[in-house]
């Protein structure tokens, strides 16, 4: 029997170096870098290692396959591929290669509801001057004449310093957050599914179950928790209605958390002050949906994960990884299939 190693990518995402990285890594593997269907069937029998893409309906028929390492960190299609958690081979993912660009695009969200910036940028495309009490006080006009169309109050704005932080999904890009969050003074509460492991720069961490009591006192609530069984829709009706009046929302896990109908609700209603999603129920987002035209919320295409390094820190968690295995050492970043994260 062959040993084969799959590259599920197209054969050009890897530069002449990194494909020296992982020739040097592979040992006496035979390579197959491709994403064809009828190339990978042909192999199937072969296949000892996975990485990247691959049909998940064919994991049932690779009767050899010991270890799929994921390219991305989200494993929530294991809830419509059952018959994969049962199967014999160890499923890792690239979790952290997020932790720094998605931590940064939660940051621009609050900042950009701190400082109106959706404001201003509506204002800067319609050619509007916004006035506020300052420039009135001190008679600012343009050419000699007043050109103040539009007014901004001083509570209009705010500061993100002493304001609360709740992260919902307190892991890797939660800790990183809360690092940012901390530097700009905020207080910060973490929930997770095991709220016994120490965090950094989170000053009070619970689980799950302390949800509902908690989000009463935060201003800002992140979501980056995984999309299991447990969190779908885990913001429904009940929790927009247990949230701070004039709080905000922002969703950087998965759609699914989030029922968007009672988003809207809340909205309406003056339950809570806005929203940052980056991902959807359904992507991509029809174009008919009303989210696109609430004017309380900011939607991003799903691209909070986008940098031009994810192919190097991915690869160095494969490689790491591929090392590991050999050597017979537990890997890194293993899935709990059966949890789905």
């Amino acid at each position: 029997m062959k040993r084969i190693l799959l590259l599920g990518f197209d054969k050009q995402q890897f530069s002449h170096a990194q494909m020296e990285m992982i020739r040097a890594r592979a040992g006496d593997r035979q390579l197959l870098i491709s994403r064809e269907r009828a190339e990978i069937e042909a192999a199937l029998d072969d296949i000892e290692i996975v990485v990247g893409s691959f049909p998940r309906d064919l994991l049932v028929d690779a009767p050899n396959l010991r270890w799929f390492q994921q390219w991305g960190a989200g494993a929530d299609w294991l809830m419509d591929r059952p018959e994969a958690r049962t199967l014999d081979f160890v499923l890792t993912n690239a979790s952290g290669v997020h932790v720094v660009p998605i931590s940064e695009h939660i940051l621009a969200l609050l900042l950009a509801f701190a400082r109106r910036l959706p404001q201003a940028w509506k204002a800067q495309e319609e050619r509007v001057w916004i006035s506020n009490r300052w420039q009135t006080s001190f008679g600012t006009t343009i050419q000699g004449k007043p050109q103040f169309t539009r007014t901004m109050a001083e509570d209009d704005v705010f500061e993100l310093a002493d304001k609360t932080l709740l992260i919902v999904g307190a892991g890797a890009i939660g800790s990183r957050t809360a690092r940012l969050a901390a530097a700009f003074d905020m207080r910060i509460i973490g929930i997770r599914r095991h709220p016994q492991r120490p965090a950094e720069n989170i000053d009070l961490m619970a689980g799950p179950e302390r949800l509902l009591q908690l989000l009463p006192l935060a201003d800002f609530v992140v979501v980056s928790a995984p999309f299991t069984t447990a969190t779908r829709q885990m913001f429904d009706s009940v929790a927009f209605g247990a949230m701070k009046a004039g709080s905000y929302l922002i969703n950087v896990g998965r759609g699914g958390i989030v029922d968007e109908q009672a988003l809207l609700q809340a909205l309406e209603a003056g339950t809570i002050a806005g929203a940052g999603l980056d991902v959807f129920a359904e992507e991509p987002l029809p174009a008919d949906s009303p989210l696109w035209r609430h004017p309380n919320l900011i939607l991003t295409s799903h691209y909070s994960g986008l940098t031009p390094r994810y192919d190097e820190r991915a690869l160095a968690i494969f490689l790491d990884n591929l090392e590991r295995y050999d050597r017979g050492l537990p890997l890194h970043n293993i899935v709990d299939k059966a949890q789905g994260y």
